[in-house]
């Protein structure tokens, strides 16, 4: 089966209406240009509100039932005939998640994902506002084939897109935000590529991010988004990028078929050696 995939990218303001119709217009745009799949960035309905520590942020949160964000971008999911991994900020009683819905091509909403690796530091008060996702790392499995997605943080371990990949994922998609970090020396942006492209080549799938661009300032603080949104093939080299300050979308189209084949000719899952790999499940090996 060939599936067209499309990476996006766009500025975002504290106009949340006009943030969702950005949204749209880029969806419409890359189904008419022939996405099947659409990735949209990070909790892009908002600003990246967790630069700071700010109680009055979690009114921003919904619950995944009844989600007017989720129930909005299911009927244009259906409109377009594609499916959308969809980030929001979810509540779930009086806890909080950085969570993802979803959405199949006819608008059914397949499941939730809740981001499970939650960063802290400078600019990235994520501990602050969401509790550890719950739910396992989850592979749905839509109109245009098997798909894993994580959130963000996540897509910095290995750990994440081999189990997704074990669970049968045939392409990986990950929703970011990712900017200017004061903490670091240098820009992050080859790192950050790099890590998800050899996620890539080890699991032998498609990677795909979608980042955000522009300036945001909250408070004293402020981060610069480097956009750079891409895709790679099963190989790790990038295929598709967009730059670090252009609003827009990507597209790809890849064989999952011929994918497959060339996933079982390398042999790397044949010849995992699970019987060696109980160490990974410590966070360190000291006190053997």
């Amino acid at each position: 089966m060939k599936v067209t995939v499309a990476a996006t990218q766009m500025s975002i303001t504290w106009d949340i209406e006009n943030n969702i119709k950005k949204a749209d217009l880029m969806i419409e745009k890359a189904a008419k240009a022939g996405a099947n799949i659409i990735l949209l960035q990070e909790l892009f309905e908002a600003p990246y509100f967790c630069q700071k520590e700010n109680y009055d942020y979690f009114k921003l949160a919904y619950e995944f039932k009844d989600n007017p964000y989720i129930k909005h971008f299911s009927e244009i999911a259906k409109k377009y005939n594609v499916v959308l991994p969809l980030s929001f900020f979810e509540r779930a009683g009086n806890v909080f998640y950085n969570s993802l819905a979803m959405i199949d091509a006819d608008g059914t909403v397949l499941g939730l994902y809740r981001k499970s690796h939650i960063p802290t530091g400078e600019c990235y008060e994520e501990k602050f506002y969401f509790t550890p996702g719950d739910t396992g790392f989850k592979v749905f499995k839509t109109k245009y084939g098997r798909v894993g997605a994580a959130i963000c943080w996540d897509q910095w371990f290995p750990e994440t897109a081999r189990i997704l990949a074990l669970k049968g994922a045939e392409m990986l998609f990950y929703p970011t935000a990712i900017g200017s970090e004061p903490v670091l020396p240098k820009d992050s942006k080859e790192h950050w590529q790099n890590t998800m492209c050899g996620h890539a080549a080890a699991n032998i799938m498609p990677v795909i991010a979608s980042n955000r661009i522009g300036t945001e300032v909250e408070g004293d603080s402020s981060m610069t988004f480097f956009g750079s949104s891409f895709i790679a093939n099963e190989e790790g080299n990038k295929v598709e990028e967009l730059n670090r300050t252009e609003e827009g979308f990507i597209l790809h189209t890849f064989d999952l078929d011929e994918i497959e084949k060339k996933r079982y000719s390398w042999g790397v899952f044949r010849d995992r050696r699970v019987d060696l790999y109980s160490p990974i499940l410590k966070h360190d090996d000291s006190n053997n």
